[in-house]
């Protein structure tokens, strides 16, 4: 459920996105408000779960992680406690950044971080396709990272 915000909300979600560190005197000056009304905003925001969090975005082959793939999980049967199993197993790795829930022909869509093709060999061989009720996976690799963005729209 979305929240009704001003142009000053919106405009320090923007800010925000891009510029996490920003003191709320800077910010505040931005957004044409005065401190505490602005600090009140970002605090609302923060409350009402529009931010969820701050954090550092961090360079994925600077950290030595220089395969992304996309990997397509079936699950054999849509058994509860598999799927919870498999879900547990997901959230406990590390090197699964995304998981989604998809339509269409396959249950999961991961996205996968690994340092090297016989690291992510590993992961889908020796962990993935192990956990309970993993049918069949499906990989493919990113190539090139053409838009690279947690950035959203801010209406």
């Amino acid at each position: 459920m979305s929240i009704e915000m001003d142009r000053a909300e919106r405009d320090i979600l923007r800010i925000l996105q891009s510029e996490g560190r920003i003191s709320n005197v800077e910010l505040a000056e931005r957004v044409g408000l005065s401190e505490s009304p602005c600090f009140r905003r970002v605090k609302r925001l923060e409350e009402s779960g529009v931010i969820r969090r701050y954090s550092a975005e961090l360079a994925q082959r600077k950290l030595g992680l220089q395969v992304t793939a996309y990997v397509q999980v079936s699950l054999d049967k849509q058994e509860d406690r598999k799927q919870r199993d498999f879900l547990a197993r997901v959230e406990a790795e590390e090197h699964i950044v995304e998981c989604h829930a998809m339509s269409g022909s396959h249950d999961y869509l991961l996205k996968v971080v690994a340092r090297s093709m016989d690291h992510f060999s590993e992961l889908s061989m020796e962990r993935i396709l192990k956990y309970p009720g993993v049918k069949n996976i499906e990989s493919n690799f990113s190539l090139k990272a053409v838009k690279d963005s947690n950035t959203l729209p801010v209406r």
